[in-house]
Protein backbone atom coordinates (compact mmCIF):
# COMPACT_ATOMS: atom_id res chain seq x y z
CA UNK A 1 0.00 0.00 0.00
CA UNK A 2 2.61 2.36 0.90
CA UNK A 3 5.26 1.71 -1.57
CA UNK A 4 3.31 1.08 -4.53
CA UNK A 5 0.35 3.78 -3.79
CA UNK A 6 2.15 5.88 -0.80
CA UNK A 7 -1.43 5.13 1.36
CA UNK A 8 0.39 4.36 4.68
CA UNK A 9 -1.97 2.25 6.54
CA UNK A 10 0.30 1.14 9.30
CA UNK A 11 -1.03 3.58 12.13
CA UNK A 12 -3.96 1.09 12.46
CA UNK A 13 -4.31 -1.71 15.04
CA UNK A 14 -3.60 -4.83 12.70
CA UNK A 15 -6.48 -7.12 14.09
CA UNK A 16 -8.89 -4.17 12.44
CA UNK A 17 -6.75 -4.18 9.06
CA UNK A 18 -7.31 -8.08 9.43
CA UNK A 19 -10.99 -7.71 9.31
CA UNK A 20 -11.26 -5.59 6.82
CA UNK A 21 -9.27 -7.04 4.61
CA UNK A 22 -11.41 -10.30 5.61
CA UNK A 23 -14.89 -8.69 4.37
CA UNK A 24 -13.04 -7.36 1.20
CA UNK A 25 -12.10 -10.32 -0.10
CA UNK A 26 -14.90 -12.66 0.96
CA UNK A 27 -17.24 -10.03 -1.12
CA UNK A 28 -15.25 -10.97 -4.33
CA UNK A 29 -14.43 -14.31 -3.79
CA UNK A 30 -10.41 -14.00 -3.14
CA UNK A 31 -8.98 -16.86 -1.10
CA UNK A 32 -5.41 -16.45 -1.54
CA UNK A 33 -3.89 -13.82 0.33
CA UNK A 34 -1.29 -13.97 -2.76
CA UNK A 35 -3.93 -12.52 -5.27
CA UNK A 36 -5.11 -9.90 -2.82
CA UNK A 37 -1.75 -7.87 -2.39
CA UNK A 38 -1.19 -8.54 -5.90
CA UNK A 39 -4.51 -7.32 -7.04
CA UNK A 40 -4.18 -4.48 -4.47
CA UNK A 41 -0.63 -3.69 -5.87
CA UNK A 42 -1.86 -3.39 -9.18
CA UNK A 43 -5.30 -1.88 -8.99
CA UNK A 44 -5.02 1.59 -7.16
CA UNK A 45 -8.91 1.92 -6.94
CA UNK A 46 -8.76 -1.34 -4.78
CA UNK A 47 -5.52 -0.02 -2.27
CA UNK A 48 -8.33 3.17 -2.06
CA UNK A 49 -11.01 1.12 -1.57
CA UNK A 50 -9.38 -0.88 1.62
CA UNK A 51 -8.13 2.83 2.75
CA UNK A 52 -11.70 4.02 3.05
CA UNK A 53 -13.01 0.47 4.59
CA UNK A 54 -10.50 1.43 7.57
CA UNK A 55 -11.69 5.37 7.75
CA UNK A 56 -15.01 4.73 10.05
CA UNK A 57 -17.40 7.32 9.43
CA UNK A 58 -20.06 5.82 11.55
CA UNK A 59 -22.24 7.51 14.75
CA UNK A 60 -25.56 7.73 16.44
CA UNK A 61 -28.02 9.93 17.94
CA UNK A 62 -26.87 9.82 21.56
CA UNK A 63 -24.72 6.78 21.32
CA UNK A 64 -23.41 5.31 24.44
CA UNK A 65 -26.51 6.17 26.94
CA UNK A 66 -25.13 6.06 30.47
CA UNK A 67 -22.00 8.63 29.28
CA UNK A 68 -24.82 10.71 27.84
CA UNK A 69 -26.45 10.49 30.73
CA UNK A 70 -23.54 11.71 33.22
CA UNK A 71 -23.54 14.26 30.45
CA UNK A 72 -26.51 16.03 30.71
CA UNK A 73 -27.68 15.67 34.01
CA UNK A 74 -23.67 16.59 35.64
CA UNK A 75 -21.51 18.10 32.88
CA UNK A 76 -23.20 20.16 30.87
CA UNK A 77 -25.19 21.97 33.94
CA UNK A 78 -21.72 22.06 35.72
CA UNK A 79 -20.11 24.08 33.11
CA UNK A 80 -23.42 26.01 32.43
CA UNK A 81 -23.14 27.25 36.09
CA UNK A 82 -19.54 28.20 35.62
CA UNK A 83 -20.46 29.91 32.35
CA UNK A 84 -23.05 32.12 33.08
CA UNK A 85 -20.99 35.59 32.59
CA UNK A 86 -18.85 36.61 29.68
CA UNK A 87 -17.32 33.46 28.68
CA UNK A 88 -19.11 30.70 26.53
CA UNK A 89 -18.78 27.18 26.71
CA UNK A 90 -16.57 25.23 24.13
CA UNK A 91 -16.46 21.84 23.03
CA UNK A 92 -14.90 19.71 20.15
CA UNK A 93 -16.53 16.77 18.84
CA UNK A 94 -13.65 14.54 16.97
CA UNK A 95 -14.49 12.17 14.05
CA UNK A 96 -18.02 13.57 14.06
CA UNK A 97 -19.04 11.51 10.60
CA UNK A 98 -22.70 13.10 9.82
CA UNK A 99 -23.05 15.24 13.16
CA UNK A 100 -24.96 13.48 15.24
CA UNK A 101 -22.59 13.65 18.30
CA UNK A 102 -22.05 17.41 18.38
CA UNK A 103 -25.82 17.45 17.78
CA UNK A 104 -26.89 15.63 20.33
CA UNK A 105 -24.73 17.75 23.18
CA UNK A 106 -26.55 20.48 21.58
CA UNK A 107 -29.80 19.97 21.99
CA UNK A 108 -28.88 19.14 25.39
CA UNK A 109 -27.24 22.34 26.41
CA UNK A 110 -30.29 24.16 24.57
CA UNK A 111 -32.76 22.34 26.41
CA UNK A 112 -30.50 22.56 29.42
CA UNK A 113 -30.37 26.93 28.77
CA UNK A 114 -33.64 27.04 28.30
CA UNK A 115 -35.34 25.31 31.63
CA UNK A 116 -32.78 26.77 33.76
CA UNK A 117 -33.53 30.44 32.51
CA UNK A 118 -30.00 31.10 32.40
CA UNK A 119 -28.25 33.43 29.63
CA UNK A 120 -25.23 30.65 28.56
CA UNK A 121 -23.31 30.24 25.39
CA UNK A 122 -22.15 27.72 23.75
CA UNK A 123 -20.48 26.66 20.48
CA UNK A 124 -19.35 23.28 19.37
CA UNK A 125 -17.03 22.61 16.45
CA UNK A 126 -17.56 18.92 14.72
CA UNK A 127 -14.25 17.71 12.74
CA UNK A 128 -13.95 14.70 10.50
CA UNK A 129 -11.71 13.82 7.40
CA UNK A 130 -14.57 12.84 5.59
CA UNK A 131 -15.83 15.61 3.14
CA UNK A 132 -19.07 13.84 1.98
CA UNK A 133 -20.20 13.23 5.72
CA UNK A 134 -19.14 17.02 7.09
CA UNK A 135 -21.05 18.17 4.18
CA UNK A 136 -24.14 15.99 5.28
CA UNK A 137 -23.78 17.27 8.81
CA UNK A 138 -23.80 20.65 7.52
CA UNK A 139 -27.40 20.47 6.36
CA UNK A 140 -28.65 18.13 9.23
CA UNK A 141 -31.58 15.95 7.66
CA UNK A 142 -31.82 12.45 8.40
CA UNK A 143 -33.93 9.24 8.50
CA UNK A 144 -36.28 7.97 10.91
CA UNK A 145 -33.69 5.41 11.60
CA UNK A 146 -31.42 7.61 12.27
CA UNK A 147 -32.97 9.53 15.36
CA UNK A 148 -34.27 6.70 17.00
CA UNK A 149 -32.17 7.37 20.31
CA UNK A 150 -33.72 10.95 20.42
CA UNK A 151 -35.83 11.29 23.17
CA UNK A 152 -39.48 12.37 21.94
CA UNK A 153 -39.29 15.45 23.78
CA UNK A 154 -36.12 16.35 22.25
CA UNK A 155 -37.08 15.39 18.82
CA UNK A 156 -40.60 17.24 18.99
CA UNK A 157 -38.60 20.36 20.00
CA UNK A 158 -35.28 19.97 17.76
CA UNK A 159 -36.01 18.71 14.34
CA UNK A 160 -38.68 19.44 11.55
CA UNK A 161 -40.43 16.36 9.63
CA UNK A 162 -40.40 16.74 6.05
CA UNK A 163 -41.60 13.55 4.78
CA UNK A 164 -39.64 10.60 5.79
CA UNK A 165 -36.83 13.02 6.46
CA UNK A 166 -36.35 14.79 9.72
CA UNK A 167 -34.15 18.46 9.71
CA UNK A 168 -31.99 19.80 12.80
CA UNK A 169 -33.65 22.72 14.18
CA UNK A 170 -32.07 25.92 13.18
CA UNK A 171 -31.43 27.28 16.58
CA UNK A 172 -29.66 23.75 17.07
CA UNK A 173 -27.39 24.40 14.06
CA UNK A 174 -26.04 27.70 14.85
CA UNK A 175 -24.15 26.72 17.46
CA UNK A 176 -22.44 23.84 15.51
CA UNK A 177 -19.53 24.47 12.82
CA UNK A 178 -18.28 21.80 11.15
CA UNK A 179 -14.81 21.78 9.70
CA UNK A 180 -12.11 18.90 8.23
CA UNK A 181 -9.61 17.98 10.71
CA UNK A 182 -7.04 15.27 10.52
CA UNK A 183 -6.43 14.02 14.22
CA UNK A 184 -3.40 12.37 13.10
CA UNK A 185 -1.77 15.84 11.54
CA UNK A 186 1.35 16.16 14.29
CA UNK A 187 1.20 20.10 13.35
CA UNK A 188 -2.80 20.27 14.98
CA UNK A 189 -3.58 19.53 18.52
CA UNK A 190 -6.91 21.21 17.75
CA UNK A 191 -9.06 22.16 14.67
CA UNK A 192 -7.70 25.59 12.85
CA UNK A 193 -11.45 26.82 13.01
CA UNK A 194 -11.60 26.82 16.66
CA UNK A 195 -8.58 29.37 16.78
CA UNK A 196 -7.05 28.28 19.94
CA UNK A 197 -8.28 25.20 21.42
CA UNK A 198 -9.45 25.68 25.20
CA UNK A 199 -11.92 23.45 25.10
CA UNK A 200 -14.84 22.93 28.67
CA UNK A 201 -15.09 19.36 26.50
CA UNK A 202 -13.86 17.00 23.71
CA UNK A 203 -15.52 14.36 22.63
CA UNK A 204 -13.25 11.66 20.85
CA UNK A 205 -16.41 8.40 20.90
CA UNK A 206 -15.42 4.80 19.44
CA UNK A 207 -12.04 5.93 17.44
CA UNK A 208 -9.21 4.70 19.59
CA UNK A 209 -9.72 1.19 19.56
CA UNK A 210 -9.31 1.50 15.50
CA UNK A 211 -5.25 2.26 16.26
CA UNK A 212 -2.21 0.75 17.56
CA UNK A 213 -1.32 1.57 21.01
CA UNK A 214 1.51 4.62 20.72
CA UNK A 215 -1.08 6.44 18.16
CA UNK A 216 -3.79 6.34 20.37
CA UNK A 217 -1.09 8.03 22.73
CA UNK A 218 -0.47 10.63 20.15
CA UNK A 219 -4.22 11.35 19.38
CA UNK A 220 -4.81 11.40 23.46
CA UNK A 221 -2.08 13.70 23.84
CA UNK A 222 -3.56 15.95 21.42
CA UNK A 223 -6.40 16.28 23.08
CA UNK A 224 -5.30 16.63 26.42
CA UNK A 225 -3.17 19.93 24.77
CA UNK A 226 -6.54 20.71 23.36
CA UNK A 227 -8.39 21.06 26.59
CA UNK A 228 -8.62 23.90 29.26
CA UNK A 229 -7.63 23.32 32.80
CA UNK A 230 -10.55 20.82 34.61
CA UNK A 231 -12.03 20.24 30.97
CA UNK A 232 -13.56 17.10 30.26
CA UNK A 233 -12.92 14.33 27.54
CA UNK A 234 -15.66 11.69 26.22
CA UNK A 235 -14.96 8.60 24.69
CA UNK A 236 -16.54 5.31 24.31
CA UNK A 237 -17.34 3.21 26.97
CA UNK A 238 -15.29 0.80 25.30
CA UNK A 239 -12.19 2.65 25.90
CA UNK A 240 -12.17 3.56 28.93
CA UNK A 241 -8.84 1.78 29.61
CA UNK A 242 -7.12 3.47 26.79
CA UNK A 243 -7.08 7.29 28.15
CA UNK A 244 -4.02 8.39 30.12
CA UNK A 245 -4.27 7.88 33.36
CA UNK A 246 -1.95 9.61 34.52
CA UNK A 247 -3.30 12.81 32.92
CA UNK A 248 -6.94 12.37 33.14
CA UNK A 249 -8.92 11.50 36.20
CA UNK A 250 -12.38 8.84 35.87
CA UNK A 251 -15.42 10.88 36.71
CA UNK A 252 -17.50 7.99 36.99
CA UNK A 253 -16.60 4.20 36.34
CA UNK A 254 -19.69 3.56 35.23
CA UNK A 255 -19.35 6.08 32.47
CA UNK A 256 -16.22 7.14 29.76
CA UNK A 257 -15.92 10.55 31.17
CA UNK A 258 -13.08 11.89 31.85
CA UNK A 259 -11.07 15.22 33.42
CA UNK A 260 -7.97 16.98 32.66
CA UNK A 261 -5.68 17.78 35.52
CA UNK A 262 -6.57 21.46 37.13
CA UNK A 263 -9.47 22.81 38.52
CA UNK A 264 -11.92 20.33 40.09
CA UNK A 265 -15.71 21.08 40.18
CA UNK A 266 -17.28 20.17 43.86
CA UNK A 267 -20.04 18.67 42.54
CA UNK A 268 -17.34 15.89 40.88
Amino acid sequence: MKTVHGLDISMFENSFISKSIDKITASENITNPGEYSALLAADSKKANALLESLNICYSEFFRNPLTFALLGQIILPALIEEKQTNSEIRIWSAACAAGQEPYSIAMLLEDLIRRREKKSRFRIFGTDVSEEELQRARKGVYGLSDIQNVSTGLAMKYFTQKGDKYIIAGEIREHVYFSFHDLLDPNYTSPESSIFGDFDLVCCSNLLFYYKPEIRQQILNRLYLSLSPGGYLMTGEAERDMVLKNKFRMVNAAAAIFQKSGRLHPLL
